[in-house]
């Protein structure tokens, strides 16, 4: 199969793909499904090949995804529902005065968006950027972008949210090494994309708070909301678990120490279906049960939580399923092969493919699961190094913010709740997001030369 076929069918599997979600209206998960089976089908494939595939690739990829996911998930809503949020929030501006507020928001969105999903927690946070605002007789746009920014950083960039887990386990990412860089690279784009253009653009659209939007009700009095310590305590366990045995496990293999059973129980610990298990346990009953709520209420919201979890992970294993086909229909080795002499690096191509879907369809779990599916065949070619293969998880969630638009429902969420139309939306959070986009990549690349 010539270079030209191999670029065709791709192209025409990406078209379709958008044409089903687009124009058809179908779910991502089917379309993904039908996308692996029109690439199957289309590369010679037999039929009862591609059944196979499509178990394979989905059974594969939920082993892993479906459990970190809905771990994170129930983890996040105790975060949530403890009003462990706005304690955050209140703790750090009081830390940094009205004067410093922006680096307040800019770092509370940092941490709470790495267990809370993106539209929820700007959503239980929004009533503290309009309480600033009316204060200080400043553009919302002064302390809501900060937030936004830090928000959507740690959502991309930062597991366990849906979005890098998720890709990471397509393309055989260590989380720990994601959690790191996404940590490293993360920190100045969410400055740039938060503070610096905050102050920018709210001298340009001075908006004022909305009136009559409702503020979210939880489930524990104020007085009664969580210290900042353990907030940041809690949500720092499954992150610190992961990273301790992502360090361990470079240093067994370079022989700086000897396997032995500690290095077994840090292994386990850290594992992120460990990790995960233990912080939310602990989240569950620190945040929740011994301040008071009722265990039925955290059996209620443990169940809510899973919903939303469920429909990202289903698309997720579709993706597995595009993935596995393109490696078993023999296309994956073609493509890796046509790539060896291409001039763009994996990185670069990695960002290029998520863009060009997020830009076109609106959703950035798609454009991630669609471009990580794409890429993976083609960097397994490549002996990519477990860091390396991290900043490809990075570089495609950075493509996934691009140009957030009239089709992205982020797009529509944040201009509700921030009382602007789709213009001033456009010239706001379009571009922070753009920046979020273009940094990330810019600081991918260059981590990628300490890499090489």
């Amino acid at each position: 199969m010539s270079t030209l076929s191999i670029l065709l069918i791709v192209i025409s599997a990406v078209l379709l793909l958008l044409f089903m979600v687009l124009k058809l209206k179908i779910s991502a998960f089917i379309a993904l499904l039908l996308t692996a089976i029109y690439v199957g089908v289309l590369t010679g494939m037999p039929l009862r090949d591609i059944t196979g595939s499509i178990q394979e690739g989905m059974a594969g990829t939920l082993g892993f995804v479906a459990t970190v996911v809905g771990l994170g998930a129930i983890f996040g809503q105790m975060l949530e529902s403890s009003g462990g949020a706005e304690s955050l929030a209140d703790y750090l501006l009081k830390k940094f005065g009205k004067e410093r507020a922006p680096w307040a928001m800019v770092i509370t969105g940092f941490i709470v968006g790495i267990p809370v999903f993106f539209d929820v927690s700007f959503i239980i946070l929004v009533p503290i950027v309009y309480a600033l605002s009316r204060d200080t007789k400043r553009s919302l746009l002064y302390y809501a972008i900060p937030l936004l920014a830090g928000l959507a950083v740690t959502h991309s960039f930062i597991p366990p949210t849906p979005g890098p887990v998720a890709v990471a386990d397509i393309i055989d990412a260590q989380l720990g090494w994601v959690i790191l860089l996404g940590f490293l690279l993360g920190i100045p784009t969410a400055i740039i994309a938060g503070p610096l253009f905050g102050k920018y653009i709210s001298g340009k659209i001075n908006l004022s708070p909305p009136q009559g939007v409702d503020e979210p009700q939880h489930e524990l009095d104020r007085k009664k909301y969580p210290s900042f310590r353990l907030i940041v305590m809690v949500i720092s366990i499954p992150l610190i678990l992961i990273l301790l045995n992502t360090f361990t496990t470079v240093a067994v293999s370079k022989g700086i120490i000897t396997t032995s059973v500690w290095t077994d129980i840090v292994e386990f610990i850290g594992h992120p279906f460990s990790a995960l298990i233990i912080a939310t346990l602990t989240a569950t009953y620190f945040l929740c049960i011994k301040r008071g709520m009722d265990k039925q209420k955290v059996l209620v919201l443990s169940t809510k939580a899973l919903g939303p979890a469920g429909i990202i992970i289903l698309i997720t294993g579709a993706g597995g399923v595009l993935k596995q086909v393109l490696i078993d229909s023999g296309m994956g080795q073609l493509m890796a092969e046509s790539m060896m002499y291409s001039a763009l690096p994996p990185i670069l191509l990695a960002w290029i493919i998520s863009a060009a879907v997020r830009i076109t369809q609106g959703s950035a779990t798609v454009a991630m699961i669609t471009a990580a599916s794409l890429i993976a065949p083609i960097i397994s070619a490549f002996e990519l190094s477990d860091p390396q293969r991290a900043l490809v998880v990075l570089a495609i969630a950075s493509g996934a913010t691009l140009l957030s638009h009239v089709n992205d429902s982020g797009f529509w969420l944040v201009g509700k709740y921030l009382g602007m139309n789709e213009k001033q939306t456009l010239q706001s959070w379009t571009v922070m997001e753009s920046i979020i986009s273009v940094c990330g990549l810019t600081f991918t690349l260059i981590a990628s030369l300490f890499f090489a």
